[in-house]
């Protein structure tokens, strides 16, 4: 298809710090796709699941380039030649080889869009060191061999652990991300299991990320209810259990709540 023909629903596009992953706190422009088809007992984003606007791919491309443009290195004459012969990531600056700023693709659920396909390949031509937020309840073996595709693995207090589509996990490469969203024991305990089960600890960095509690706002009212009988975990509580039982994953919080209100926006 055409680009010019391509166009996708769109929730919102803006430049922050990657609060999550092991990107947490670099730039990142964030690229919010509009639908999902899962209703997390956690999620903070509902208003993405019918928030948004129809938007031609050369547009959205267009945005990210005007979001990362302060980002552009200056070069002239050979030097400029030479970067662009090694590499379209080379006009970008970088951290440890990684072009900055990254675009991440979230949600709602990208993959929803068949159209998120054609952008993510189209901003890894351009360079861009793209992120992928998956639930990990789709196929991702159509995404770009390039994309970084950091994919949850629904635990119980979700309300949506029977959505898990385990068929990804032998696609799964060393550059990808599995991350649990943890918000319960029972999460806790889950989340070991699977790990030992499926030796995910040899596939790819794994997550272990603390719920961040919902402000009244955000508790729409199409969200899972989480299944009785579970008990709350705290971040302190899941960081002691982590380091006790010598898990061998990243304990994460959400850095961008701890920056700006938990309910805040674009950020």
């Amino acid at each position: 298809m055409a680009l010019k023909l391509t166009s996708l629903i769109i929730n919102e596009i803006y430049l922050s710090l990657q609060g999550e992953s092991t990107f947490a706190g670099l730039p990142c422009i964030f690229v919010r796709l509009t639908a999902c088809n899962l209703r997390c007992s956690y999620c903070d984003t509902a208003y993405a699941f019918t928030e948004g606007k129809s938007k031609p791919l050369e547009e959205i491309l267009a945005e990210v380039r005007r979001l990362a443009a302060p980002f552009q290195r200056k070069t002239s004459g050979a030097a400029a030649q030479t970067a662009r012969e090694q590499s379209a990531n080379s006009s970008l600056r970088s951290i440890d080889s990684i072009p900055l700023p990254l675009v991440e693709l979230t949600g709602g659920e990208p993959l929803l869009q068949k159209n998120s396909l054609p952008l993510m390949k189209a901003l890894c031509d351009e360079g861009y060191s793209v992120l992928l937020e998956t639930s990990g309840a789709h196929d991702i073996a159509p995404v770009d061999a390039r994309v970084r595709r950091i994919m949850d693995l629904k635990c119980p207090s979700s309300g949506e652990a029977s959505r898990n589509r385990w068929e990804n996990l032998p696609l799964l490469k060393a550059t990808d991300e599995i991350k649990f969203v943890i918000g319960t024991g029972e999460d806790y305990e889950w989340a070991k299991e699977k790990i030992v089960e499926h030796k995910l600890d040899s596939i790819c960095p794994l997550l272990l990320s603390w719920v961040h509690p919902l402000g009244p706002e955000q508790q729409d009212k199409s969200l899972k209810k989480v299944p009785a009988g579970q008990t709350p975990i705290s971040r302190q509580d899941l960081a002691e259990r982590i380091i006790a039982d010598a898990l061998p994953v990243r304990f994460q919080i959400q850095l961008h709540k701890v920056i700006w209100a938990p309910d805040k926006r674009a950020v």
